[in-house]
């Protein structure tokens, strides 16, 4: 699949055992509710999960995280060597989660080339990031793969597909596909089935992906000139490719190019998805701030915020615990309101100290910032219509700007690949 960078793989699943306590959810999720994360411990119990072989970015700031990295490899490869995974070789899957609300999400699971993904700004590569990339936030997820055998994906791309050529087709051919599994999510999360496409059906999916990629198609399509072609827009998970291309870039400095060019690491398993399948929606992500002055941040707030209603533009909710109320920016500093806030968060923080939380659901955002020393924002979401134009146009969004849907209906992780 030259023409689009997104390739088959061989794809290990777990086999034997309960896949509902092996599938848990991603790793960036329910990173301020510990409650959660207990919950998850006592329903895997001593079942084989994912929970054991990666790393909740809650426990991130543990005393012994490199002893819990450590504690992963070796999972790992126990589960390797235990005949917990069965291998798929030449393999793309085709995948239907059903969410919460019943809402049914379609996807290809498959290997992209890290070769054609740049995360940098002004990028023209096939596949681009979506937001911002906090370049301090790679370096502790690097430490967690750099020695691993295994990858679990969480990524998930989306491609511009307005006529649904891609994956869409796929919902009718599952008879002629080999099953693979079906089973419920943890957590009242819903529910994962997928199939493997057989030769055929993966011949016709890069004939679709490859006209998707054609450069005067996608000219036309996007009326965008000099940006060349964004086939692939990373929905979830950018950090978490990042850190696949950091890895890689770090293996790639010390081989000589036919050990590079071959090697596993220089690819990354992803879940695509189409932006126009009408289960995907964009959810704003609100920010939370822990340890600080509820009176200075609004001091620091009025100096660029009049009291909502006074004048159009952008507006956001705050929740304290001394009250609740809404202000709009007076000369915003970005073309989002989620980007104007988060610069005054940032400057504020950068200043005064505190932390900052980006937290998805406004009930658990509302609960949070309600709580002494905390202070929550509820920001206004953005159409997914806007995503691919503003991506190709202006380069990336400020970070954490959307959501695909609350925390429960991200990616789970089911399936891995080895990546030594």
């Amino acid at each position: 699949m030259e023409h689009s960078c997104f390739y088959p793989a061989e794809i290990l699943l777990p086999q034997g055992i309960d896949r509902t306590k092996w599938s848990v959810v991603a790793c960036d999720q329910y990173t301020s509710q510990p409650e959660y994360w207990e919950e998850v411990r006592r329903f895997v119990g001593d079942a084989p999960s994912t929970l054991r072989i990666t790393l909740p970015e809650i426990f991130l700031g543990e005393e012994d995280v490199s002893g819990r990295i450590g504690g992963i490899n070796s999972e790992m490869e126990r589960y390797l060597s235990g005949g917990v995974l069965r291998a798929y070789p030449d393999s793309l899957f085709y995948v239907e989660r059903t969410l919460r609300d019943g809402a049914v999400r379609r996807g290809i699971v498959g290997a992209v080339d890290l070769l054609h993904y740049d995360y940098r700004p002004g990028a023209q590569s096939l596949i681009r990031a979506t937001e911002g990339t906090v370049l301090s936030r790679i370096p502790p997820r690097v430490k967690v793969r750099r020695h691993a055998p295994l990858e679990l994906p969480h990524v998930m791309l989306l491609i511009d597909d307005a006529e649904k050529t891609v994956i869409e087709p796929m919902s009718d051919e599952k008879s002629g596909m080999e099953p693979l599994y079906d089973f419920p999510l943890m957590q009242d999360s819903g529910a994962l089935r997928g199939w493997r496409l057989n030769g055929r059906q993966a011949e016709r999916l890069e004939r679709a992906l490859a006209r998707l990629a054609d450069p005067e198609r996608f000219a036309a399509r996007c009326a965008a000139q000099d940006k060349g072609v964004l086939l692939f827009a990373v929905g979830d998970g950018n950090h978490s490719l990042a850190t696949a291309k950091e890895c890689y870039e770090q293996l790639r400095s010390s081989m000589s190019e036919q050990e590079w060019l071959s090697h596993p690491a220089r690819y990354a398993l992803c879940e695509v998805c189409n932006l126009h399948d009408d289960s995907l929606r964009f959810e704003p992500i609100h920010r939370v701030l822990f340890g600080v002055d509820e009176r200075a941040v609004l001091a620091a707030l009025a100096k660029v915020c009049v009291p909502a209603g006074e004048r159009e533009g952008q507006t956001f909710r705050y929740i304290a615990p001394g009250g609740c109320g809404a202000l709009t920016f007076r000369e915003p500093a970005s073309n989002l309101t989620v980007g104007s806030l988060q610069q005054v968060i940032d400057a504020y923080l950068d200043e005064n100290g505190g932390s900052c939380d980006y937290v998805h659901g406004e009930e658990v955002a509302a609960r949070l910032g309600a709580q002494p020393g905390n202070m929550a924002f509820l920001v206004p979401g953005i159409g997914k219509e806007e995503l691919f134009p503003t991506v190709l146009l202006d380069g990336a969004l400020p970070r954490k700007t959307f959501s695909m849907g609350h925390a429960c209906d991200k990616r789970f992780y089911l399936e891995a690949r080895r990546i030594r």
